[in-house]
């Protein structure tokens, strides 16, 4: 007799061993037709897993996250599939279900082509109307590359052979294809009917530039037409906004080849940077931060004793002189400390609250450089705090009341709240981890935040909040975090006098609100398409004359707003007002003013809003009043 509790708490008793599909079958036919695997005690597996002792089980459709996944990462291998119908002599790597979508890396003779992508796709067309089965068969690792040696997949067999010898593998086998992989996968490849093969790009073999390059087909499968519609029509609103083409028709930036993930800032662009950065430094002065400044490159034996250069070396840009090593700083937390260090702190001091705009280098891989948002050089308004465990609660629920302010003025207020727990590679005692862990998590409690937990996804050094916005068009960005870190301060000596005169520890509280300026900079314009809240636009204001009659008042009324504190120039070209506006209005200005004789003679504005908003003739003085009420209230 098998007993199988439902998620409702009901319980079905079978005779004998049942599958999840006869699970399914038992509570309904309809549940039946839209299972795509179960959950049994949390674990995910196949419709055709066999139960044979009591359980308890959710039946997975396509409702469900974890069906959605399932989806994505069965449509790779009916990709696979269908590469190898059309093209026998491809080789078959790797292929996982990623954020949206999913991708296959293949070995092939020649590269692929648009008319290649569209014959695949057409071909997992016909390849899922036959509805073919996924079924699953373990085998033994050594019958297993001995199998794809056979058949001439080189690379399964190589990824085989890594695994330890004795230990069995799982074969996926759909119609004429079989592939390799833990599972599970859909029932069969009928259920996969949404999805779009979407780019071609190149990878090497298991990440390693000195090995063979790939090329990697990238895909999108969904349950749902009309959210792969409207997925392709986010991408299609991205592709207009995207902070490379903006910088470029803006002239805020630009990127070469001479300087592979840094940034050239022109002065349009530096101006944006430094409204960003004057406005966090406010923030540090307005909430007990003081800022500090540490050094760019400092020896290797610090990174040795912070932990860095065992766990993150690879990561790091270093340099040698005079037979010392030197690591060009890839974070700032280890700088802060030996500032903390320099003199002796009393418990009264704590919370001690250090900020820096700190300059960091990350030697990134050069195929994952991306714009603003995956760059090697970059500054964070980065922060530490140094506090006792009694005052780690309501530091992080004050810093996230901030963070909550912050990302409001910029123009995002819906946030996501995660936790990212003890990763595999980690330094300290998991009784400092638990007490690291249960801080963050009571802290959003108290916070009033629903939050997720990402198992694993912690620093080597502690766990983290990581706060992830949404843009505009539904795309989430993760920005800020804050980290409870017990064991850096004491690696690298931190002390201070407690109130019983002995010496403590610290807790040191690594946080972030903006994370990289530059990524936040880049999120900025294409969250705002370009057109940025006037207290952010590198020029605000433009006043421009019809004729040389107006030359002098237009420059007079440009001269006025600057000393009221507004980026204002004056337009005195000769060209036809219809063409500046234009001009200016595609440059995405917030305020366009135009002088004529009777402007001039009334000492009055006409004015005309981003938008093509005409806002009619008005007073100096009312238009100041206006743009000033416009930036205080960080419209």
């Amino acid at each position: 007799m098998v007993s199988v509790q439902l998620p409702d708490g009901s319980k079905r008793q079978f005779d004998a061993p049942v599958t999840v599909a006869q699970v399914a079958a038992s509570i309904g036919a309809g549940l039946a037709k839209a299972a795509l695997a179960g959950k049994v005690d949390g674990k995910l597996v196949d419709t055709s897993h066999l139960i044979e002792h009591d359980v308890e089980l959710s039946i997975v459709t396509d409702r469900d996250a974890d069906g959605l996944e399932l989806i994505r990462h069965s449509t790779a291998h009916l990709m696979a599939y269908a590469v190898k119908e059309l093209f026998p002599d491809a080789q078959v790597t790797i292929g996982p279900a990623i954020e949206n979508g999913f991708y296959y890396d293949f070995s092939y003779k020649r590269p692929f082509t648009p008319e290649d992508m569209a014959a695949i796709e057409k071909k997992m067309v016909e390849l899922a109307k036959k509805d073919e089965q996924l079924m699953r068969k373990v085998v033994s690792r050594d019958d297993a590359v001995a199998y794809f040696k056979s058949i001439g997949e080189k690379y399964k067999a190589e990824l085989i052979e890594a695994i330890p010898a004795g230990q069995d593998v799982s074969l996926y086998t759909s119609g004429a294809f079989t592939d390799l992989c833990r599972g599970p996968h859909v029932p069969s490849n009928g259920k996969l009917r949404v999805f779009k093969l979407m780019r071609l790009a190149g990878a090497y073999w298991r990440g390693d530039s000195n090995n063979e390059m790939l090329q990697r087909v990238y895909g999108t499968a969904w349950a749902k037409k009309e959210d792969q519609d409207a997925y392709l029509t986010m991408l299609e609103e991205a592709e207009k906004r995207d902070h490379r083409r903006i910088g470029r028709a803006l002239d805020l930036f630009h990127f070469q080849d001479e300087a592979p993930g840094l940034i050239f800032w022109h002065p349009k662009g530096w101006t944006i940077w430094q409204q960003v950065e004057q406005y966090m430094r406010q923030v540090y002065q307005d909430n007990g931060y003081l800022e500090v400044k540490a050094p760019q490159i400092i020896d290797r034996s610090l990174w040795e004793k912070s932990g860095h250069w065992e766990n993150y070396k690879e990561n790091m840009f270093t340099t040698e002189s005079e037979n010392r090593v030197y690591a060009v700083k890839p974070m700032n937390c280890p700088g802060h400390v030996q500032i903390f260090r320099a003199n002796l702190h009393s418990y009264r001091d704590l919370p001690l609250r250090y900020g820096e705009f700190g300059a960091c280098h990350r030697n990134e891989p050069s195929g994952s450089l991306h714009g603003m948002m995956r760059v090697r050089g970059f500054t964070q308004d980065d922060g530490h705090i140094f506090c006792t465990e009694d005052q780690i609660l309501d530091e992080c629920v004050a810093f996230t009341a901030l963070l909550q302010k912050v990302y409001a003025d910029f123009g995002f207020k819906d946030i996501i709240y995660k936790v990212a727990t003890r990763p595999e590679n980690r330094v300290g005692s998991d009784e400092v981890w638990d007490k690291a862990e249960n801080a963050l998590i009571e802290s959003l409690k108290r916070s009033g935040c629903e939050y997720e937990i990402s198992p694993g996804e912690g620093a080597f050094y502690g766990p983290k909040i990581e706060y992830t916005l949404k843009d505009a068009i539904g795309r989430t960005w993760q920005c800020g975090t804050i980290q409870a870190d017990f064991s850096m301060p004491v690696r690298l000596g931190a002390e201070y006098v407690a109130e019983d005169n002995s010496r403590k520890i610290p807790v040191m509280l690594h946080r972030a609100i903006l994370g990289s300026l530059e990524r936040f900079i880049g999120m900025l314009i294409e969250n705002h398409a370009g057109s940025l809240p006037l207290w952010l636009a590198p020029e605000q204001v433009v006043v421009m004359n019809i004729s040389d009659a107006q030359a002098e008042y237009a420059q007079s009324v440009a001269q006025n707003l600057k000393k009221q504190g507004f980026r204002a120039r004056a337009d005195l070209r000769n060209e036809k007002i219809t063409y500046k506006i234009r001009d200016h209005s595609m440059q995405r200005l917030p305020y366009l003013i135009v002088v004529g004789d009777k402007e001039r003679e009334a000492n009055t504005v006409a004015v005309r809003a981003r938008g093509n908003q005409d806002l009619g003739v008005m007073s100096l003085d009312d238009l100041v009043k206006r743009l000033k009420d416009e930036v205080a209230a960080k419209a």
